[in-house]
């Protein structure tokens, strides 16, 4: 099971490459808040219509627990739904960028990959010819922030220096 923050699906779609989502990770969960952000407050935005239609975005239902609560506390209402998504499912991966919400998300015991995570897998699967391009367009065209060293490790985990 694979659960969603925002952030990955809408960074992937604004350079179009959503499709990769899929290919590398079937079905994917997406809490309530989650969804609302992409296909509500995000609406119009690149990647609303096409979660909104995915048939690969199964929407969950959170129950009010103290961890949610704890969560709702220190993060914004999807990065807190998401972890908590994760860790009662007991998620196999989280798909979130944000270093707070990762950083939480792993002391909880769940396994993180991020926008560039997800693009060095897909082009370890042969699903992406080359990551470079993508990280360019990412910080150029989605508006993407990254480190100049951030950049070189993701290329250097790419075997792209």
């Amino acid at each position: 099971m694979v659960v969603s923050n925002t952030s990955p699906l809408i960074a992937l779609a604004e350079i179009g490459l959503l499709h990769l989502v899929p290919k590398l990770y079937g079905t994917i969960s997406l809490p309530g808040a989650v969804f609302d952000e992409i296909t509500v407050a995000g609406a119009g935005a690149p990647g609303a219509d096409e979660i909104r239609d995915a048939e690969f975005v199964v929407t969950v239902t959170l129950e009010d627990t103290p961890l949610l609560r704890a969560l709702t506390m220190e993060l914004d209402a999807g990065e807190a739904e998401a972890i908590a998504c994760a860790v009662q499912s007991r998620a196999d991966w989280l798909l979130i960028d944000e270093r707070r919400g990762r950083s939480i998300a792993e002391k909880l015991g769940v396994r993180v990959i991020g926008t560039l995570g997800i693009l060095i897998a897909a082009k370890r699967g042969g699903q992406l010819a080359e990551v470079k391009p993508a990280l360019n367009e990412l910080r150029e065209r989605a508006g993407f922030w990254m480190s100049n060293d951030l950049m070189q490790r993701a290329l250097l985990a790419a075997s792209e220096t």
